[in-house]
């Protein structure tokens, strides 16, 4: 046992040699001041208050997602319905670059979380939106085994996506890959309020629900092979366990973590940093996914940067997989 002084003070305060020590501050603070650049959140559903933790915490651009459609209402969705949405996307993005140190860019796209009716209509308006300079992206979207409240088959989600995957190409913008939450259709009651959605507004799955997230990525990926997409311009999101060694192993796609909502996601810390060490930083992405609809946590960006130095991930590395990574998806300069 070792012995241990108390120095000046009259009962044992607990000191320690820096051998017994279980957490050392690793390197430097550079990651105290490294910016970020957020992948995929949902802006136009935040605060004021909200935007302005990313300015404090070194946000240097965000990825908006146009869509949000899929929340209500209660019948199927027009074109018009999500036009509405990516144009007001485009409006308030502009606003959010003039009001705050970060840029604001937007990824357009027909989510499948919800069935849309004549979706033929958005491919056909989609390039037009491609060519606006503040658009990176389209999606978020990809096959998806729930939806809210009315059922898309997986007939029309693979013609839905591999008509977005081409556009993509032809205009060589990125994807961005949503994937099948680790909860969806099981959401536990302590879940509930953290979450505005509850399972009886989900439809039944039509994947394998203990298996959904790897499933519906293998048929993303096949379509896109089948478009010839190339697999640096895909990301695929919301990562877990069940999927990692497939995307790194059998794809050049960048594999995205989605670190705000760990209760949904599935996901912590010591699992993005062990990803990082088996499989290297080039082609992992952290994002945040934030959304006014899930209690999250605007700094959590931040704190997960913090977390992986903390567990010993190198600052070059971090800057890899929150600044790097997405500024080479996406072909920005931020």
């Amino acid at each position: 046992m070792t012995e241990r002084s108390n120095g000046p003070t009259e009962r044992d305060i607990g000191r320690s040699t820096d051998e017994e020590l279980e957490y050392k501050p690793k390197g430097s603070t550079e990651v105290t001041t490294m910016p970020w650049i957020d992948s995929h959140q949902h802006t136009q559903t935040l605060t004021l208050n909200d935007r302005e933790r990313f300015d404090l915490s070194g946000c240097r651009a965000a990825v908006m997602i146009a869509a949000g459609y899929y929340w209500s209402p209660y019948r199927p969705v027009s074109p018009s319905d999500v036009r509405f949405l990516w144009d007001d996307a485009l409006r308030r993005g502009r606003s959010f670059s003039r009001a705050h140190f970060y840029e604001q860019y937007i990824a357009i796209g027909i989510h499948t979380w919800s069935r849309v009716d004549d979706w033929q209509e958005l491919i056909n308006a989609l390039p037009g939106y491609a060519n606006e300079k503040e658009v990176v992206a389209i999606g978020e979207t990809g096959i998806e085994s729930t939806q809210h409240t009315l059922q898309w088959d997986l007939e029309d989600q693979r013609a839905v996506l591999a008509a977005q995957m081409d556009v993509a190409r032809e205009e060589d913008l990125a994807v961005i890959v949503h994937t099948p939450g680790s909860n969806k259709g099981a959401i536990p009651e302590w879940m509930l309020d953290n979450y505005e959605e509850n399972n009886a507004n989900f439809t039944e799955s039509i994947l394998d629900p203990e298996n959904a997230k790897l499933e519906a990525v293998e048929i993303d990926i096949e379509i896109m092979n089948d478009i010839g997409l190339k697999d640096e311009r895909v990301l695929i999101d919301h990562a877990d366990e069940t999927v990692i060694e497939y995307v790194m192993d059998e794809t050049n796609c960048y594999l995205g973590f989605t670190v705000s909502a760990p209760w949904l996601r599935n996901i912590d810390v010591e699992v993005i940093a062990e990803a990082i060490e088996t499989y290297g930083s080039d082609r992992i992405i952290i994002d945040t996914d934030l959304a006014g609809s899930l209690k999250n946590d605007p700094f959590c960006m931040k704190r997960t940067m913090f977390d992986l130095a903390r567990l010993g991930v190198s600052e070059s590395d971090i800057r890899n997989v929150v600044y790097e990574n997405p500024k080479q998806l996406y072909g920005i300069d931020a």
